[in-house]
């Protein structure tokens, strides 16, 4: 009996349920096509990156999924295949009957992309759900018909769907993608909100009146958890996103890499935006219109520009043949026949204007006219009616030069910077510092002197408080009373090894030292003075600042020499990255042709910080950008450093925010003031919003006469002039 009656107690309990599986219906949407027929639709919206939110977005994704179960059969492997394009046609017109849709293409594509989605989901969970055991591993046996799904699938379609899912090589693919998949290293933890209702939520909640947020922030948020907390790594990348945006212009991230991706260090994929969800792309992120390709009319005008162009080149070489054949036939009998020393000008160096005639009469360039016995240009004869000229600053950016230069192929005057071309006479004017005096001023001048060689200037007494550039003004004395005051004077300045890397000696003219008195545009002569100044004064002996901080010649990387032999100029900076052992930071005053600006590179962590005092972009300077990013690469190759394919062409530059000039004066003095504040901070990285006991808008007149006084003390000092 007691048997019986356990027996009768089994019979009667209720069945154990703890294994059974939660069942769910199919999702057909039923309450869609109900609306449907009564003529009632639903409004959808859109955010500022064509993404769809609102409150129906959720019911319009889950109505796509069964538009897709219903229209597109499971064995289509491709989506993009043609042949399922009336299917696709189907869904989006089944669409536009329930929803408050604008007909376009923009729409319809995002709603096909979507419906793309939905399809590879829809396999995928057939495959996991019959196809795979516990373990997600395939099964053997031929698993059952999906029974419950049979108004989506035929018998037919799933056999033919699990064969292709028994592929050996589609099981490849799927156990690659789930072990990429299985620990994520950031994991995404907003289930089925997606990026742009996410994005939605988020501004609704703080109120805030924008339209969009940038994708660090949102892939932040979406790794945020329930209880509001912040794993320290996403908190890094986001806080690395943070410091980037504020050093990378939007048209770089937009061209290159986002910001985003550069601190995940991972690639960026075409036609997507990481961390802004689906149907975000780069051009409705950035509002920039792809770039089509040119019409083939389009090809042919500027196939006959270029035509054009290379006839006019074809004839200005003729033109300058027949020159170089009269200049070859000028008599050398005697020096004056082969040299051009002209009377109109005073012998040696001096500083001189340069003037065009063609189209229209104007400046467009200052340098040094030299007037010297024995000076050929290129080791040949100047042409007849020309002087040899140095070019230091270039006012005109699109001038030619008057001849061009058949040795180096030049034929604008901005790319002769730094070397020397041949001017006519008649546009050559002496800077009236050197040739407006008279005789017999020059002559009252000089007596005076003789007189009272070691005096200095009579001055009237400067209010209480005031600043007095007493070095400056003894210097000028100093000049006036030396072999200095005569025009193309000289004084030479060697340059020991370790400040540039090779031993060289610098040309100092009188007319340089008038820039720095008259505070005007500065030549590469004072400001290569300046740093044996602040090599002499901070470096030398100290082995902590000499190990730390080198410098870059201006005179051998220039714009002018980079245009001409970028080869020269790499083979060069790569040598001097290459003579460290340790983290250095280089110090490069860069002269663009008409503005000086400061490069501060640091080779092995491949950084280059970026000042420049009038607020311009580093993309405005390509070639000068292309030759620092080419040195560094090379440098990593010549090192052996190993670099992830990833990173291989992240080379980080910063614009700092430093101060600004207020005039078209100042950039020499503003780089000068540079070097010395970074030295005297003792750090190789530069903040972004440089450093806080130098940080200013801009620096006051004192603070440029202070740098001055430096310099004029120290000409002093070396006795580099002397009476």
């Amino acid at each position: 009996m007691a048997s019986d009656q356990e027996n009768s107690q089994d019979a009667n309990a209720p069945d154990d349920t703890s294994e059974k599986e939660i069942t769910r219906g199919i999702t057909i949407m039923k309450s869609i096509i109900r609306d449907r027929d009564k003529a009632v639709t639903y409004n959808v919206n859109w955010n500022a990156d064509n993404q769809l939110i609102g409150s129906n977005a959720a019911k319009l994704a889950s109505y796509i999924g069964t538009l897709v179960r219903m229209h597109i059969p499971i064995t289509a492997t491709r989506w993009s295949n043609k042949e399922l394009g009336s299917a696709k046609d189907k869904i989006w017109t089944e669409i536009l009957r329930s929803f408050n849709i604008e007909d376009t293409t923009i729409r319809k594509k995002y709603i096909l992309q979507l419906a793309g989605k939905r399809h590879r989901g829809w396999r995928t969970f057939l495959t996991n759900k019959y196809l795979k055991d516990k373990e997600k591993k395939f099964v053997e046996y031929d698993p059952e018909y999906p029974v419950k799904y049979a108004i989506f699938i035929t018998e037919e379609e799933w056999v033919a769907f699990v064969d292709q899912r028994r592929d050996e090589n589609f099981k490849k693919v799927s156990a690659t993608n789930r072990e990429r998949a299985s620990n994520p290293t950031y994991a995404y933890k907003k289930g089925r909100l997606g990026y742009a209702r996410l994005e939605e939520k988020i501004l609704d909640e703080t109120k805030s009146d924008a339209t969009s947020l940038p994708p660090h922030v949102l892939w932040k948020e979406a790794r945020m958890g329930k209880d509001g907390t912040v794993r320290d790594d996403v908190q890094h990348i986001y806080d690395e996103c943070e410091t980037l945006s504020q050093s990378i212009s939007t048209a770089e991230d937009q061209e290159n890499r986002s910001v985003l991706s550069r601190a995940l260090n991972v690639p960026e994929y075409p036609g997507r935006v990481r961390g802004k969800g689906h149907g975000c792309t780069p051009t409705s992120l950035y509002k920039n219109p792809r770039r089509r390709n040119p019409s083939n009319q389009e090809v042919m005008d500027t196939l006959q520009a270029l035509q054009a162009q290379v006839l006019q080149l074809q004839k200005d070489n003729e033109r300058y043949r027949c020159m170089e054949k009269c200049s070859s036939q000028l008599k050398e009998t005697s020096e004056k026949a082969s040299i051009n020393c002209q009377n109109k000008f005073p012998e040696g160096i001096s500083s001189c204007q340069l003037y065009l005639s063609s189209p229209t009469y104007r400046l467009v360039g200052k340098g040094k006219v030299h007037n010297t016995s024995g000076d050929l240009l290129h080791h040949r004869p100047l042409p007849d009616g020309h002087l040899k000229v140095s070019v230091d600053v270039v006012l005109d950016k699109d001038a030619l030069l008057p001849i061009p230069d058949i040795v180096s192929e030049t034929t604008l005057l901005r790319d002769a910077i730094g070397s020397f071309v041949a001017w006519p006479l008649d546009l050559i004017f002496i800077d009236d510092e050197v040739f407006a005096q008279g005789s017999q001023q020059l002559s009252q001048k000089i007596g005076s002197r003789q007189k009272n060689k070691r005096d200095l200037p009579v001055t009237s007494l400067p209010k209480k408080g005031a600043f007095v550039p007493r070095y400056q003004i003894s210097l000028e004395t100093l000049v006036d009373s030396s072999d200095m005051a005569t025009a193309g004077a000289i004084r030479l300045l060697d340059m020991e090894e370790d400040i540039f890397g090779y031993s060289c000696t610098e040309t100092i003219g009188k007319e340089d030292l008038e820039h720095i008195f008259r505070h005007q545009e500065l030549g590469v002569g004072v400001i290569h003075t300046y740093i044996r100044f602040l090599y002499d004064n901070f470096m030398r002996g100290n082995d902590q600042l000499s190990n730390r901080f080198r410098f870059v010649s201006s005179s051998l990387v220039n714009k002018a020499l980079i245009c001409r032999e970028p080869d020269s100029c790499r083979e060069y900076l790569v040598k001097r990255f290459m003579a460290s052992s340790t983290n250095n930071l280089y110090l490069w005053p860069y002269n663009s042709g008409c503005h000086w600006l400061l490069l501060a590179i640091d080779p092995l962590k491949e950084v280059v910080y970026f000042l420049n005092s009038i607020d311009g972009e580093w993309t405005n300077y390509p070639d000068m950008k292309q030759l620092v990013d080419t040195s560094i690469k090379v440098f990593r190759s010549q090192r052996q450093a190993r670099v992830p394919r990833t990173k291989s062409s992240n080379i980080t530059w910063i614009k700092v925010q430093c101060p600004l000039q207020r005039n078209s004066i100042d950039c020499g003095y503003f780089v000068m003031r540079f070097m010395r504040e970074i030295i005297n901070m003792n750090q190789i990285e530069i903040p972004i919003t440089y450093f806080d006991e130098y940080k200013c808008a801009h620096y006051t007149r004192l603070q440029l006469e202070q740098i001055k006084e430096e310099l004029c003390q120290y000409f002093i000092e070396k006795r580099l002039i002397s009476i």
